[in-house]
C-alpha cells in the first residue's frame, strides 16, 4: 500500500509543479509559450483556460497534501 500512495505522491507533485508552471505571471511565464494567457493559440481567449487551470492546480495541490498526511499517518 505504502508504495502505491509513494508512486501517487510522484505523479501528484509532477503535476502540481507542472500546473504551476502553466500560470501566467508577471512575464507570462510558460504559459504564454503554450499560449494560455494569449488570444492566440489552440486554447482561445484565457479567461476559461486560466479560471480552469486555477481550479485543477488547487484539486491536484489538495490531493497532494491529502496523500502527504496519508503516508504520515503509515
Amino acid at each position: 500500500m505504502e508504495d502505491i500512495l509513494l508512486v501517487v505522491q510522484v505523479v501528484l507533485s509532477v503535476s502540481v509543479i507542472f500546473l504551476v508552471l502553466m500560470h501566467s505571471g508577471k512575464d507570462a511565464g510558460l504559459s504564454g509559450a503554450f499560449g494560455v494567457g494569449s488570444g492566440s493559440g489552440p486554447l482561445g481567449g484565457g479567461s476559461l483556460v486560466e479560471r480552469n487551470l486555477n481550479r485543477w492546480t488547487v484539486v491536484f495541490a489538495i490531493a497532494w497534501v491529502a496523500n502527504t498526511i496519508v503516508l504520515l499517518r503509515i
